[in-house]
C-alpha cells in the first residue's frame, strides 16, 4: 500500500466519519486524537470552547491526508 505509514482509514469505526466535509476516500484516521491539542490556542485548527473545554469537533486538519508532513513538522518543532 502506497503511503501506508502516512494514511489509515478506519471505516469500521462507530464514529466514522467523525468530521464532515472530507471525502471519505481521503479521510485519514491516523491522527484520531489530535496530536496538536496540547498547543492550546496555537494549534492552528478550527476549535471551539464548550463548557470550558476545547472541542475539535469542527476541525478536520489532522484528518486531511495531505497535512501529514505539516503536522509532523509542527510536532518536531514543539517537542524538543
Amino acid at each position: 500500500m502506497v503511503n501506508s505509514d502516512r494514511f489509515f482509514c478506519n471505516r469500521e469505526c462507530r464514529y466514522f466519519p467523525c468530521h464532515k466535509g472530507i471525502d471519505e476516500e481521503e479521510f485519514n484516521c491516523l491522527f484520531c486524537y489530535c496530536p496538536l491539542y496540547f498547543l492550546g490556542d496555537d494549534c492552528g485548527g478550527d476549535y471551539v470552547i464548550k463548557n470550558g473545554v476545547k472541542s475539535c469537533i469542527n476541525c478536520s486538519r489532522p484528518h486531511i491526508a495531505s497535512n501529514f508532513d505539516e503536522i509532523n513538522r509542527i510536532l518536531r518543532e514543539n517537542l524538543k
